[in-house]
């Protein structure tokens, strides 16, 4: 299915084989266990910590190249924004 649709897919899964090969088809890959966890926070806002705090603790704020996060980690997270 993702072949067949493209980068606009997200595929969600915890077999290794699968995410392999669909970020070699450059379609954005978000391990099960984070899509739960993001899941459950929407369910449940009013428990500790949000999505936006984990971006901050992250430092998603770091500029240029050498802190630049990865391209794989920049698809799942601009994945993870879209859910």
């Amino acid at each position: 299915m993702a072949k067949a649709k493209g980068t606009g897919v997200i595929v969600i899964t915890s077999d290794r084989e699968i995410a392999r090969y669909a970020e070699r088809l450059s379609v954005s890959v978000i391990p099960s266990d984070q899509f739960l966890e993001r899941l459950e926070k929407a369910a449940f806002p009013s428990q500790k910590g949000s999505f936006q705090d984990e971006e901050e603790e992250r430092g998603e704020r770091k500029k240029g190249p050498s802190r630049k996060l990865s391209k794989k980690e920049r698809r799942r997270l601009a994945a993870l924004k879209k859910l």
